[in-house]
């Protein structure tokens, strides 16, 4: 028996949503179209199969009842992006943003652009949960 489908992104999803997220409405030619571009050159096919995922999962809505069909994200970078690294948090942290906090810390050292934006961030939250 095949396993379930998981709710989660896959690294190859999440390549092809990064991409409607910056260009928005598209089909799927225009997507393998800017993955090449980039450097990742991937069948038509694939894409398709990725797409027609995305929208399984509720991540793509079909914006057209005729082929080719074009999609549009279904949730912003911001609200998947939130939601991740929530589920991150929770599962290897266990909840835990200070360990998180101190696990990137260890990776790197804050650049000054970075300090001045992460002292921002935490002016603006006052405390806040």
């Amino acid at each position: 028996m095949a396993r379930p489908r998981a709710k989660e992104l896959t690294e190859r999803e999440l390549e092809v949503m990064h991409v409607f997220w910056n260009r928005g409405e598209s089909g799927v030619a225009d997507i393998r179209d800017a993955l090449a571009a980039e450097g990742l050159d991937r069948a038509y096919t694939t894409i398709a199969t990725l797409v027609r995922i995305l929208a399984e999962k509720g991540f793509l809505v079909q914006t057209n009842e005729e082929r080719p069909f074009s999609y549009r994200p279904a949730q912003t970078y911001e609200e998947v992006s939130r939601k991740l690294l929530r589920d991150v948090v929770d599962r290897v942290f266990r909840g835990s943003r200070e360990l998180l906090l101190v696990r990137l810390m260890e990776q790197k050292t804050l650049s000054p652009r970075e300090r001045a934006l992460l002292e921002e961030v935490l002016g603006k939250k006052g405390g806040k949960s």
